[in-house]
């Protein structure tokens, strides 16, 4: 559609919302199927969260789509071809949950000549983009790049990178890479002479190659911006300016924090000029400080997180990324992840969003799922979740639910269709084709794959990924737990059971999965929004709430206080919706699966029992 065509459809649209006083007058349309009138709209940072155009707090939750840019084999692209994108957000929608992702971009196949920028593999990358916004899933692309390029690797070498194009790198006079004792990739970051001098030179501007890179840049979102419907590009979140930036070599005398100061901050004011020139003026840039800011083991830990930044929002978003590297190292983490065992490291990261008066979202997180570490990955990945959701760890969340504070918007790595299913000859060595895994420095992280007949399935227990969570919240939100019950191995995980002190809500939960959230309403006509799992179909999923209390959700209307409704996409994903009309006014809800047929004196029971916990709350 043209945005000639599309601004004509939005009059239209705005002009029968007056004449026949329907609520969504005004409201921007949304390309999804199954759309519902207060979806679609564009978001923005307001007081330190993302808000709609409704004034809903949103919160994005998905995937990293998807390490197949890194690789060489379907020429930098997410996906080998639009059909697979397409596949790839159904199935990210209806198995993983997602409503968001980070897509990632290759700037060596975006500029492969100095000064040329291939629209061909634009055009590509848009296509495939629009597959996921037409699913109704929210984009923010991603210039991807680790240890800067896999141009500087030889051809037998046990590593590679991507990122800059060779004639970048051939600019400079790069020595023979080498990381000496290396038994993890990222290593090279700080121990790889030839990387170290290359990042380097990229935040010095040598060779004018940081121009030539803000230059493409520019041009890419130019292109997007212009080949996208309004309707489209309104599902576009904002852009993330580079991956994991990291120094390379300090100056003399300057340390971690005066480099994000001096050379960084710059940096990312020159992208969000390139931002405002290319029309995404009203989108923010989701930067990342340096990579170790917070990272978990003292001795990588160098002092950051845009300390000297000011105040960021609404034109910038905390973007930061979180891996338990004691975890994966095997040596600094005995046993499985416990019970809040993340809850520090990214209550961090609230507090860091809050310091600069924006957003937070953390755009990375994972565990390995095969290797000598892979048996945590179940608790790892139930703790990164849950800290993800509340600041607080299960034991202590029903007695204090109002210190959760901000859910936080997350995109898991990865999700890669092609996990074991490769054909990359790594540094271009036709005797070392990969197969296994995601195809790059032994890494095996995605959460889902194609089995034999084509099919897309998870990797991980759908517990864990298909998540209850606030999508937009009508107010303020207090308070959210979900216990997922999910899995290590046979043993069941329940970090956050229903207090003795609520034994008809225990009672009407049992063994199942359940939820949780407090808000303060704002007035607002748009409802509250929690996804609604796959466990919760909607005929078998019982709600309490100072709402309504009921098992089984009707369909939703306006002046339905609960209901149910299909995600936009038609993907066969459900949502809740709550509406209430009122203004400062404390609500709840809990939603669980685990009920058959509850008589309602139960459920009058165990209402009952969380109105007098909420008033206390």
């Amino acid at each position: 559609m043209s945005k000639k065509r599309a601004h004509v459809l939005v009059a239209l649209v705005v002009l029968c919302g007056f004449l026949c006083g329907s609520p969504a007058a005004g409201a921007p349309p949304a390309a999804a199927a199954d759309s519902l009138w207060f979806d679609g709209s564009p978001l923005t940072v307001v007081d330190g969260r993302f808000v709609d155009a409704h004034g809903r707090e949103v919160v994005l939750r998905g995937y990293n789509v998807s390490g197949e840019t890194k690789l060489e084999e379907h020429g930098g692209l997410p996906f080998a071809s639009v059909a697979d994108a397409r596949r790839s957000a159904v199935a990210l929608r209806a198995l993983g949950g997602g409503n968001a992702v980070r897509f990632l971009l290759s700037w060596a196949h975006a500029e492969p000549q100095r000064g040329r920028v291939d629209t061909a593999y634009l055009a590509a990358v848009t296509d495939q983009m629009r597959a996921f916004l037409d699913t109704g899933i929210r984009v923010y692309p991603d210039f991807h790049q680790d240890l800067y390029s896999r141009h500087l690797f030889d051809p037998d070498s046990w590593y590679t990178g991507d990122g800059a194009p060779k004639w970048a790198v051939d600019a400079g006079d790069y020595p023979d890479e080498f990381c000496g004792i290396c038994l993890f990739w990222g290593q090279n970051i700080t121990q790889n002479e030839a990387v170290k001098r290359a990042t380097y030179d990229f935040w010095h501007n040598a060779h004018g190659i940081q121009d030539a890179f803000l230059a493409t840049t520019e041009q890419t979102m130019k292109y997007v911006e212009q080949h996208l419907t309004d309707e489209q590009f309104a599902g576009i979140v904002g852009f993330d300016p580079y991956n994991e930036p990291h120094a390379g070599t300090y100056d003399p005398g300057q340390g971690s924090r005066a480099w994000e100061r001096d050379v960084l901050w710059p940096f990312y004011e020159r992208f969000r000029s390139r931002m405002d020139a290319a029309g995404w003026q009203d989108k923010p840039a989701f930067v990342e400080p340096n990579l170790f800011w917070n990272a978990n083991l003292d001795f990588q830990r160098q002092e950051g997180g845009l300390l000297d930044a000011g105040k960021l929002g609404p034109r910038y978003v905390f973007n930061t990324h979180f891996y338990d590297q004691k975890a994966i190292s095997g040596v600094f983490m005995w046993g499985k992840a416990k019970d809040g065992q993340y809850t520090g490291d990214f209550g961090t990261v609230r507090d860091r969003a809050a310091a600069t008066g924006t957003a937070a979202v953390v755009s990375e997180f994972g565990h390995p799922l095969s290797g000598t570490v892979s048996d945590k990955a179940p608790t790892v990945l139930k703790a990164m979740y849950q800290a993800l959701d509340s600041r607080l760890p299960g034991s202590a969340w029903w007695t204090r639910p109002t210190a959760s504070g901000p859910v936080l918007s997350a995109t898991q790595w990865q999700w890669d269709l092609y996990n074991g299913r490769h054909r990359e000859a790594m540094n271009g060595n036709p005797d070392k084709i990969l197969i296994a895994g995601d195809a790059w420095n032994d890494e095996d992280l995605s959460a889902v794959r194609l089995d034999d007949t084509g099919k897309v399935t998870l990797r991980q227990d759908a517990r864990l990924l298909d998540r209850l969570y606030p999508a937009a919240t009508a107010g303020t939100t207090l308070g959210f737990t979900y216990e997922d019950r999910s899995r290590d191995g046979s043993t069941t995980l329940t970090w956050n059971p229903v207090p003795a002190s609520l034994p008809n809500v225990a009672r009407l939960v049992g063994s199942g999965q359940y939820g949780v959230l407090l808000w303060r309403s704002d007035g607002g006509p748009a409802p509250t929004e929690l996804h609604l799992p796959g466990s919760f179909p909607p005929a078998t999923t019982t709600v309490v709430s100072d709402l309504g209390t009921l098992h089984g959700l009707p369909a939703y209307t306006a002046s339905t206080p609960v209901a149910a409704a299909p995600e936009p996409g038609a993907t066969g994903s459900r949502r809740l919706l709550l509406t209430a009309r009122d203004t400062g006014v404390l609500h709840y809800v809990l939603v669980t699966n685990g009920a058959t047929a509850p008589a309602a004196s139960l459920l009058q029971a165990a209402r009952a029992e969380l109105d007098a916990w909420a008033a206390l709350s």
